[in-house]
Formats: C-alpha cells, structure tokens, sequence
C-alpha cells in the first residue's frame, strides 16, 4: 500500500513528475503479502532524485545497510526532498536525516524511535511533520495525506483538491493519528462523534465561531466539547477553526481574483491583515505572493 501511493497521486500525465521504484538493485522484491514488486532502478537512482520517498519495509527496527544509508545521505546531500511513509522514517534516521528535527512514525513504533534514535524528537501524534528538506509520516494511509500535501506545496490547494476527488480521499484529514492510537477503555461513554458539528462549522466560515458556539451545536458543554474534540482529531477546537479557515483563503486565493479583504472576511479571519498574519504563520508567505505562484 505505501509502496502505491506514490504512484497514484504523483504518477499522472497531466503532472510533472516521473516516478521510479528503486531497490538496493533493480529486481523483484518480496513483499509481507507474499507477492513481488519490481524495481527498475538501483541506488544510483536513488541518488539523482529531486524527491526520495522511502515506505514502510520489514524489520524496520533492525537498521538498514550501509549502502542504502550513504545513498539516502548523498541524495539529502544533493538537495533531494526526503520523504516517509510509515516506518520508513527508520531508515531515514539511521541515515542520520532525522538528527535535531522534529519527525514521527507509525504510532506503534514512536517509542522505539526515539529511544533508538534520541537526537530525533518524535511526535507521536500527527499525520505527518514537514520539515521542509525532510517529511516524515505517520502509519501507513497518512501516506496518502503526505503525499496530497506534498502535491499541494508543489501546485497548490485546487491540484491537490482534485487529485484527492480523483481517489476518493479526504483532501485534509481530521486531526492527526491520535485519535488512533489504542487506549486503556474508561468507564465514561463513548461520544457518538463531532463529524457533524464539524462539517456545520466549514459551511459557516464565513460567520464569527466560538468554541462554544461548536459546543451548542453538539450539544455539551464547552469543557466536554473540547475534551471529546481533541479526542477525536489530535487538536483543540481552535487551531482546526483556524487551519480549516487557512485552508478555506488558499482554496479563494488560487481560483478567485477576490480581493485580500474579501478573502478574509469569507474565510472568517475578519481583516486583511488578520489573513496576511495567520496566512504567513501557517505557509511562510503572504496571501499575494501565494496567489502569484498558485493562481490558475
């Protein structure tokens, strides 16, 4: 599935991507389902990539060889963007990528992680943790978030969007896997789920939202609301509002000609220079210079 996803999202005429499977040697590699896959490319590919993304493989745990390690090192080297998709973060830092960053796993195995690697500061909780040169994911499907994120760096909200219909994925999942994460079971009951106050939110935008006006429309308290919706997503109430209210400017500002102010009153952040504020903190520039690289 990891070795997949790659494939599905970034390998498509109308994109300019050409993806490659590479081995320690091209060849058939056996799988834990019992079948092969077939690499056409050895390390020397490995090495002249723009972009290596390196899945979930046996044994993660156990290293990997030296080859594979100073062949992902000489690609970081090179400028490459370093990708993984479950535990393949392992690799990663046993190639020493992951040093002094922040990164995560699959949640199973983010103990083992940081106590095999304790110059890496693992976070058990997202989806994935972008670094820039260096992406790291957590369990297996946040494969596919990655790599949706990865598109909508690379060309923005509307390509990635259509991308995630083409698959039939969630464009922007949730919260992170937290809320997957096995617990001890308590004696309290369990909430039938937030996922319609929370769609009721993104149709209201564009309107002032509290906490407590989410909490009404679930009706619990303000204290349950928020206990119940970090158990869900991973997040608090407030920073999904503002992320959900990011992403709602992007959306605007690559398929609109709309005003800076009328971005910021529909996505709900009031001001323009709310937006520009909250817009720079979460992408790292301005609504303007965002339009100009993604504005079809």
């Amino acid at each position: 599935m990891e070795i997949g996803m790659p494939f599905q999202i970034f390998d498509r005429h109308d994109l300019p991507y050409e993806v490659v499977l590479c081995g320690r040697r091209p060849g058939p590699i056996d799988t834990t389902a019992g079948w092969s896959v077939n690499a056409t490319r050895g390390l020397d590919a490995v090495v002249a990539a723009d972009t290596v993304i390196v899945p979930a493989f046996r044994d993660a745990t156990a290293g990997i060889p030296r080859d594979v390690a100073e062949a992902l090192r000489e690609a970081h080297r090179r400028g490459a963007r370093m990708v993984s998709i479950c535990t393949g973060a392992f690799a990663l830092a046993e190639a020493g990528l992951l040093d002094g960053r922040r990164a995560t796993t699959h949640w199973q195995y983010t103990d083992a992680l940081a106590e095999q690697h304790p110059l890496v500061t693992v976070d058990p909780d997202v989806l994935f943790v972008d670094e820039g040169e260096v992406i790291t994911s957590a369990g297996v499907a946040s494969g596919i978030d990655v790599c949706l994120h990865i598109l909508r760096v690379d060309h923005g909200s509307a390509v990635a969007n259509a991308v995630a219909r083409d698959i039939v994925a969630a464009p922007h999942r949730d919260g992170g896997q937290a809320q997957y994460i096995e617990r001890p079971a308590t004696p309290e009951p369990r909430s039938a789920g937030l996922a319609a106050t929370r769609a009721w939110a993104l149709s209201r935008l564009d309107r002032p939202l509290a906490v407590g006006d989410l909490a009404r429309h679930a009706k619990a308290s303000a204290r349950t609301f928020a206990r119940t919706f970090v158990a869900e997503t991973g997040t608090t109430p407030l920073k999904w509002l503002n992320a959900a209210r990011i992403d709602r400017a992007r959306e605007l500002l690559e398929t609109t000609d709309l005003g800076v102010d009328r971005v910021a009153e529909l996505c709900g952040l009031g001001t323009a220079a709310n937006l520009r504020t909250h817009f720079r903190r979460a992408t790292g520039v301005s609504p303007s210079d965002y339009r100009r690289t993604f504005a079809a």
